[in-house]
C-alpha cells in the first residue's frame, strides 16, 4: 500500500503507484480539473507524475503560492509554440520565468518587432482553444541531441552537448511543439488564459556579444484576467511616475552618454538630495554615530585583503599613478575599518559607530543601467559598527526601529511591521570564511529579527560575499516592492584587516563588524521618492515649496518682500513675476507639482496678506505670511 498525507494531516491508501492527477480526482472533481500540478515531498511535479512510495502530496491550483510560476513556465512554451507555427524555421533557445512574467529568446531570419506580437498572441489564444494536453518525456542526452538536430534545433542541441551524457532529460509536448525542460508544466494549454506579450529586444546567444543576435519577447502571465488588468493598469501608472520623464518636467537631473550611469544633479534636484542628506545626517547624530570620510581611492594591496580582489574584482574600476595600482572604491567598509585601527579600543569603548556619506563606484554593465535606480556613480547613507557580539541583538534591534521611523517620515505607507517585508540574505556559493563563522552570523541576524517579534523570509544564496544581510522591501503607492535598507553583520573583514579591541581579560579580540544602511543609495533612493509621490512630493522634501505670484506689476515689490522674507526663514521659495494671466501661472506651476501656490493682488498688498492654493486646487483663503510659515512648519518643514 501507499500512503498519501496531505497538508490537512488525512491520509489516503492505495494499492499502487498513483499519480498526482488520479489523487486529486479521489478526492473530487472539482479538484481535478482545478490541478496544475503537484507536490511531493515538497517537490514540484506535474499532474502526471506517478507516486510509488509513501509521500506528503499538495495538489497546486491557483490558490497555491507556486501556481504563477508554473502558469508562467507553460506560458513560456505556448509563445514557442505560436512563433514557430506562425513564423516556420524559427529555433528555440531559452524561456525562463522572471519576475511577473517570462521570456523567450528565438533565432530567425529577421528580428521579431512589436508588430508581430498581436499576430503570436492570437496564436497563442487558438491553441489554448485546442486544448493541447501537455506531456513528459524522457531522453538520454545524446537521444535529446539527435531529437533536437533532427527538428534543425541546432541552439537547443548545442544547450544539451553542454550536459553531461550521464544524465536523462525531460521533455515536454503540446501538439507539434517539443522542448527541454525541467517542468512541471499545466497538463493542458487549456489551462492558461490571462497572458500578454510585452516587447520586444535583443539578446546576444549566451549573453556573448561575439555571438548571434537573438530576438526575446517578454510576457506577462497571470492566474486570472482580474489580476492581469491589475498588474497592466499597474504598468499604465508605472509609466507616468517615471523618474526619468519627472526628472525632466521638474527640471531635476539629466543623464548623457558621456558619463554613463553617473548623473548630472540640477539646482532642484540638488534641493531634494540636500533634504535627504541632512535628514539622515541628523538620525546619525541623535542614534550615536560619529560621521567620517574616508579617500575615494585605495591601493589594491587593501582590497586584496578584505577580500574584494577575489570576490568582487569585475564590478571594480582601477588606475594606476607612479607605477602603484588603486582601486576606486565599491564599498566603504576597508576604509571605516581603517579609521577604527587608529588608536587602542577597549571593550568599554564598544559599540563604535561611524557614518558616511561614502560616494562608491561600480562597474555595473551598461544594459543594466536605469535612470538613477541602476547607476555606477552612487553615495550610500553607509554606517559601520564595531561591537562584540553580545551586543550584535542590541544593535540590529536599535537599526530595524531607526529604520522604519526613516520610512514613515518619508511617507512610505508601508512603514510598520505588518507591511514592510524583513528578508535574510543568506551565504553565497562564493564566500569568505567557514560554515561555522556563517552558522554563527546567520543565527545572530535570526535572533536579534526573533527578539523583535519580526517575521522574515530567507534567502539562501543572496548575501554578500563577507556576511548574510537583512533587507527591507517597502511597497510604493502603487503596489511595487523596493528593496531600500540592509543590516549585515561580519565577522570575517575586521580580521582580515587587522581590527582589533582589547577585551575584559586584557586579551586582543577581533570585533563584530556591521554594516548598515537606511535609505541605501542616495541616488537610487530619490528615484524611488520621486516615482512613488509620482513628483508630488510632501512639502518638507519639494526642491520649491511655494511660489508668490503677482496679478499684476502693482504688487511686484510685494511679491519679492513675501518671497524674501519666507527665505529668510529657511523655506524654498519662488516669485514667479512674469507678465502673464494669473490663470496660466497657477496652471504651470500646479504642472510643476509646487505644494503651494500664493497669489498676491492688490487687496492682499494692502493687508499684507497672500492667497493660498495648493497644486491639488484647493482655495485655503488669505493668510498672513507669518500663519503661512506656520503651516509649512506643521507639515515638518524644518
Amino acid at each position: 500500500m501507499i500512503a498519501i498525507t496531505l497538508p490537512d494531516g488525512s491520509r489516503r491508501e492505495f494499492e499502487q503507484p498513483v499519480s498526482v492527477a488520479e489523487v486529486a480526482a479521489s478526492i473530487g472533481a472539482g479538484l481535478a480539473k482545478a490541478s496544475l500540478a503537484g507536490k511531493v515531498d515538497g517537490q514540484l511535479v506535474d499532474t502526471s507524475f506517478r507516486i510509488d512510495h509513501d509521500a506528503s502530496l499538495e495538489i497546486v491550483t491557483d490558490k497555491h503560492p507556486d501556481a504563477l510560476d508554473v502558469l508562467r513556465h507553460s506560458t513560456a512554451h505556448l509563445l514557442a509554440q505560436a512563433v514557430q507555427r506562425l513564423f516556420p524555421g524559427a529555433q528555440v533557445t531559452i524561456g525562463p520565468v522572471i519576475d511577473n512574467g517570462f521570456y523567450y529568446d528565438f533565432a530567425y531570419e529577421r528580428p521579431f518587432t512589436p508588430e508581430d506580437l498581436p499576430a503570436i498572441e492570437a496564436e497563442m489564444l487558438k491553441i489554448v482553444k485546442e486544448a493541447l494536453p501537455v506531456s513528459r518525456s524522457v531522453k538520454s542526452r545524446d537521444e535529446a541531441v539527435a531529437f533536437f538536430k533532427g527538428v534543425g534545433e541546432a541552439y537547443k542541441a548545442e544547450i544539451i552537448q553542454s550536459i553531461p551524457a550521464s544524465e536523462d532529460l525531460s521533455l515536454y509536448s503540446q501538439g507539434e511543439f517539443t522542448d527541454l525542460c525541467r517542468g512541471p508544466h499545466v497538463p493542458g494549454t487549456d489551462k492558461l488564459r490571462a497572458f500578454k506579450l510585452m516587447k520586444v529586444a535583443g539578446a546576444y546567444w549566451r549573453g556573448d556579444s561575439n555571438n548571434q543576435m537573438l530576438s526575446r519577447i517578454y510576457g506577462t502571465a497571470w492566474l486570472n484576467d482580474k489580476d492581469l488588468k491589475t498588474y497592466l493598469t499597474m504598468l499604465e501608472e508605472a509609466e507616468k511616475r517615471d523618474h526619468r520623464k519627472i526628472a525632466k518636467q521638474q527640471d531635476l537631473f539629466h543623464l548623457q552618454e558621456e558619463a554613463p550611469g553617473l548623473i548630472f544633479w540640477h539646482p532642484k534636484g540638488w534641493s531634494i538630495w540636500q533634504v535627504v542628506e541632512q535628514y539622515m545626517r541628523k538620525v546619525y547624530r541623535d542614534t550615536g554615530y560619529g560621521e567620517v570620510r574616508c579617500p575615494q581611492i585605495l591601493d589594491v594591496s587593501l582590497w586584496k585583503k578584505s577580500g574584494h580582489w577575489d570576490n568582487y574584482q569585475e564590478n571594480m574600476f582601477f588606475t594606476e599613478s607612479e607605477k602603484r595600482t588603486y582601486a576606486l572604491k565599491p564599498m566603504n567598509c576597508p576604509g571605516h575599518v581603517q579609521v577604527f585601527n587608529q588608536g587602542l579600543h577597549s571593550y568599554r569603548d564598544l559599540p563604535i559607530r561611524y557614518g558616511e556619506f561614502g560616494a562608491c563606484h561600480r562597474n555595473e554593465p551598461s544594459g543594466a543601467l536605469h535612470g538613477i535606480l541602476r547607476v555606477r556613480g552612487f553615495t550610500q547613507d553607509d554606517g559601520h559598527i564595531f561591537c562584540t557580539e553580545e551586543q550584535i541583538e542590541a544593535e540590529v534591534s536599535a537599526f530595524h526601529q531607526q529604520a522604519l521611523a526613516v520610512y514613515s517620515a518619508f511617507g512610505f505607507s508601508g512603514a510598520s511591521n505588518e507591511h514592510v517585508q524583513i528578508k535574510i540574505a543568506l551565504r553565497p556559493e562564493s564566500r569568505l570564511g567557514d560554515d561555522a563563522t556563517w552558522d554563527k552570523a546567520e543565527d545572530a541576524l535570526r535572533s536579534a529579527l526573533s527578539s523583535a517579534g519580526v517575521e522574515w523570509e530567507e534567502l539562501p544564496g543572496e548575501g554578500a560575499f563577507y556576511g548574510p544581510k537583512i533587507e527591507y522591501h517597502l511597497k510604493d503607492a502603487i503596489g511595487r516592492t523596493w528593496q531600500l535598507g540592509t543590516m549585515q553583520v561580519d565577522f570575517m573583514m575586521p580580521a582580515r584587516l587587522g581590527a582589533e579591541y582589547v577585551d575584559e581579560h586584557s586579551q586582543k579580540r577581533h570585533p563584530v563588524m556591521l554594516h548598515r544602511a537606511i535609505v541605501g543609495s542616495m541616488e537610487r533612493f530619490i528615484g524611488i521618492l520621486i516615482e512613488h509621490h509620482a513628483g508630488q512630493f510632501p512639502a518638507w522634501l519639494a526642491p520649491i515649496q511655494a511660489v508668490v505670484m503677482n496679478i499684476t506689476d502693482a504688487q511686484a515689490d510685494y511679491v519679492a518682500e513675501v518671497r524674501k522674507s519666507l527665505a529668510n526663514q529657511g523655506f524654498r521659495v519662488d516669485a514667479d513675476l512674469r507678465n502673464e494671466k494669473i490663470g496660466y501661472k497657477i496652471r504651470e506651476h500646479t504642472l510643476q507639482r509646487v505644494p503651494y501656490l500664493l497669489v498676491v493682488g492688490d487687496r492682499e498688498k494692502e493687508n499684507g496678506m497672500v492667497a493660498v492654493r495648493t497644486r491639488g486646487g484647493e482655495d485655503l483663503g488669505t493668510m498672513t505670511v507669518a500663519e503661512f510659515a506656520s503651516r509649512l512648519r506643521s507639515e515638518g518643514v524644518q
